[in-house]
């Protein structure tokens, strides 16, 4: 999969993207991370990206010019696959396991991380883009949240996490019908008093299994009651 981001910021990406599995994704091939940044397409001598909103009002706003001309930019570099235009905002589609996965069977995706007070409404509008959101909360930019899509998207591509069924399992996937998953424990067996469950000592699979079933559904009921 190639995701190209749209950022005033790329060394925010540059530094996650050199870790862990986004820098596995990308050693195997699997990933291509490309950034793009809308000064590049200034034309002033500030190279500015953004102006004061028609109508007055406090901030600034994205100019449209620069971030749409990033984006047609790195679509022409494969117009073959013009990809999926997301940009994060909190007005958006709320983001969950279900949208990274579907998000997860594209061949492109285009992270659009706006900054400022907002963004000229004719970037959504010119580009088709999908507004996502990461929940209910304000940031100071897109970046968070787009670094929260690439992540979420990038270890359900085939062959990230080495075993991809672990990720079918997990909390809100299919494997685990929708359900959080289970508490998790290691060694040693006892810490501090703290011991772990006897049951999962035990050897007998199928208890253990019912006592993960059971776990998954209290965690989940929990979870609902306070959200």
């Amino acid at each position: 999969m190639r995701i190209d981001i749209v950022t005033l910021f790329p060394r925010m990406f540059e530094g996650v993207l050199s870790e862990s599995m986004l820098r596995i994704a990308q050693e195997k091939n699997i990933l291509r991370a490309v950034l793009a940044n809308p000064r590049d397409f200034t034309t002033d001598r500030h190279k500015s990206v953004d102006d004061r909103p028609y109508g007055g009002g406090p901030g600034m706003v994205w100019k449209c010019k620069p971030v749409i001309e990033a984006v047609r930019h790195v679509q022409a570099q494969e117009p073959e696959t013009p990809g999926r235009v997301l940009l994060m905002c909190p007005r958006g589609r709320v983001f969950d396991q279900a949208l990274a996965r579907e998000l997860s069977l594209e061949k492109r995706l285009l992270l659009v991380a706006p900054h400022y007070e907002g963004y000229d409404e004719r970037i959504v509008e010119i580009l088709h883009a999908e507004c996502i959101s990461i929940g209910p909360f304000v940031l100071t930019g897109g970046e968070l949240p787009a670094l929260v899509v690439l992540d979420a998207v990038t270890r359900l591509l085939p062959g990230v996490l080495g075993d991809d069924t672990s990720a079918h399992y997990e909390s809100f996937s299919p494997g685990n019908a929708g359900l959080l998953e289970y508490p998790q424990y290691t060694r040693p067996a006892e810490f501090e008093g703290h011991t772990v469950p006897e049951i999962l000592l035990s050897g007998d699979h199928a208890k253990i299994e019912a006592w993960r079933r059971e776990q998954s559904e209290r965690l989940t009921q929990e979870r609902k009651k306070t959200c």
